[in-house]
């Protein structure tokens, strides 16, 4: 059996297209463009080539574009103050400051100075105890994504056997959430688990996002299951590589998701998403 690639640049391109049909509709209708703010704090290379395709997806769509580069000096007093600026500008629905930080300046800090109603990542604590207490509002967006990439299997999740691996507080943890709030039996395995191949082999529903290349062995994959890999990682000789050994694991697996071109494209529409229903003041679907 080979697997079904779940093609996210796809489904991306298709909620994208939505997205843009509403915003053409409040523009007719006199209303005020969605507004995105992005942060770009430094000179990382890889945060310049995201920040750059977040502001290209916003031009796509219609929405409003605030750029802000700011040096890898910057206080974190100084960028607390911009934060507050956005949340009191009311063009600006999404505020999104891009990581990583410079090691001066707390993550968490930054994220709980966003207000909540402008919080387009999902990830201050108001909008994920809403996941967790299951009335979900503005949700991270890399699950988020991923949960309309599995709706696009048509397989019921719930009652599924659910295994995600990787418990970081931007994918891991949320992810978690949304499974369980989708109705699936979900395990979370992390850096202590152990046997993790003996949780991978039981799982209907696999969801990996490590950062390690190879982690998950083809062989270990249940020949029923749908397997999302949100890892991307850059081997020696430039070739993009996820979390999984997809050779493999496409021949044991339902459905997979490749890398890249499958979870990535998916992350930036649920941003857009996201920024929409900030700007229309609406709960998440």
């Amino acid at each position: 059996m080979t697997a079904r690639i779940i093609d996210g640049n796809k489904v991306a391109q298709t909620l994208r297209a939505d997205i843009k049909q509403k915003v053409d509709e409040r523009l007719r209708q006199k209303q005020r463009a969605p507004g995105l703010a992005v942060l770009k704090v430094g000179d990382d290379p890889a945060s310049g080539i995201y920040v750059r395709n977040k502001r290209r997806a916003c031009t796509e769509v219609g929405f409003s574009s605030f750029d802000h580069d700011l040096p890898a000096t910057i206080s974190e007093v100084d960028l607390l103050k911009k934060i507050d600026d956005l949340n009191n500008d009311p063009a600006v629905h999404g505020i999104l400051v891009q990581r990583p930080l410079p090691s001066h300046i707390n993550p968490a800090v930054v994220i709980e100075r966003i207000r909540p109603d402008k919080d387009v990542d999902g990830f201050h604590p108001f909008n994920m105890g809403r996941l967790a207490c299951r009335i979900p509002r503005l949700r991270p967006c890399t699950p988020y994504g991923v949960m309309q990439l599995l709706a696009t299997t048509g397989v019921d999740l719930r009652g599924q056997d659910a295994v995600v691996i990787g418990a970081s507080n931007i994918v891991g943890r949320p992810m978690a959430l949304e499974l369980l709030l989708a109705g699936c039996t979900t395990t979370v395995c992390h850096h202590f688990t152990r046997d993790l191949a003996a949780h991978v082999q039981r799982a209907q529903i696999l969801v990996v996002a490590v950062g390690k290349p190879g982690l998950v062995k083809g062989e270990w994959i249940r020949p029923d299951a749908i397997v999302v890999d949100v890892g991307i990682n850059r081997l020696p000789d430039g070739k993009l590589v996820g979390d999984i050994e997809f050779d493999v694991a496409k021949e044991r697996a339902a459905w997979i998701t490749p890398v890249p071109g499958g979870v990535g494209p998916m992350t930036v529409a649920t941003l857009l998403l996201n920024t929409l229903q900030a700007a229309e003041g609406l709960p998440a679907d």
